[in-house]
């Protein structure tokens, strides 16, 4: 235990046969159980994890009979950590990127009381993130404000970190089986988690790259993560100040879309009619839209603005 509280890490892994072992040597004596999660790997990592398991009597190995994704392999360990009646489930991956030296970071502010999960965050310090590539960093700070945007979590960043921790009253609250199930999960993650007023915390540490190799292909993921991101956002904009709750930003939020697109559609057309046929009412349209525009922005910041009172304020389902 680790001051009074039962700690599980769950182990996503895929294809990490060279990493998987050193991985599981490092975890804490602290941490009560290990759920490593084979996601159908198609090198020797099961045979390497049948290997280490009678040297560790925590640990717990479960295989996906089909390849589902890193999400659905956490989400696999998740469970488990309810089903055993664990009080916090971490998470560092099967690639021995995760520090064990940072793990009671990622717990103390949750047996604290003031948050229910924790995320690290290599993007506070330059030092932090040696070793990141510069493609990388600028993915991750575009992914950062996308998700600001959509999780309500605004003073947070780095989302693509997968160090984390989390409380079960959060897992046993939130639809699991809902969670996005590849790369991705964590900002789907996070939106589940505003949508029912859990508090979350930013825990810097710096990142430790070695041997680990990443598989993310950085332009499918932006992409297929920001396609997932606008229909999280709308989900929580419906879910969390419509259904469960009420707030008027909703219509700000409405409102800002539409006059921005209305201005900018309008702009366009201005423009071909300045270019394209000399129209004398070229004034009065391009007014016109600027000040569509400028309205939808003004919506779209008021919006946010309250957004953001809505993450600091005292209150939530939890």
């Amino acid at each position: 235990m680790y001051k009074n509280h039962t700690i599980s890490v769950v182990v996503p892994a895929y294809n990490e046969e060279l990493l998987i072992v050193e991985t599981l040597e490092s975890i804490p004596d602290f941490v009560d159980m290990i759920y490593v999660i084979n996601d159908c790997s198609t090198d020797k990592i099961q045979e390497r994890i049948d290997e280490y398991l009678p040297r560790d009597s925590r640990i717990v190995s479960i295989r996906h009979e089909i390849n589902k994704g890193v999400g659905a392999a956490i989400v696999t360990g998740y469970h488990a950590a309810v089903s055993d009646g664990i009080d916090i489930a971490a998470v560092m991956a099967g690639d021995n990127q995760m520090d064990p030296a940072f793990l009671p970071e990622l717990l103390d502010p949750i047996i604290a009381g003031k948050v229910d999960y924790t995320v690290g965050n290599r993007l506070t310090n330059p030092s932090y993130r040696r070793g990141m590539s510069k493609w990388r960093f600028v993915g991750n700070s575009i992914l950062s404000f996308l998700t600001k945007i959509a999780s309500g979590y605004w003073q947070m960043s780095d989302p693509q970190n997968g160090y984390t921790a989390i409380t079960r009253r959060a897992l046993e609250t939130i639809c699991l089986d809902a969670v996005y199930t590849r790369y991705g999960y964590c900002n789907d993650l996070m939106v589940r988690l505003n949508v029912y007023g859990f508090r979350m915390r930013n825990v810097p540490h710096p990142a430790r790259y070695d041997r680990e190799k990443s598989g993310i292909k950085y332009v499918t993921y932006i992409r297929k993560v920001s396609w997932l991101l606008v229909r999280d956002f709308c989900w929580r904009m419906k879910m969390k100040y419509v259904v469960l709750g009420f707030h008027p930003l909703v219509f700000y939020y409405f409102f800002g879309v539409i006059f921005s697109l209305i201005g900018v559609v309008g702009g366009v057309i201005t423009l071909v009619e300045k270019f394209g046929f000399g129209d004398s009412v070229l004034f009065v349209h391009g007014m016109l839209s600027m000040v569509m525009f400028t309205l939808g922005m003004m919506f779209l910041f008021f919006a946010m603005w309250f957004d953001m009172q809505a993450e600091t304020a005292d209150y939530g389902w939890y």
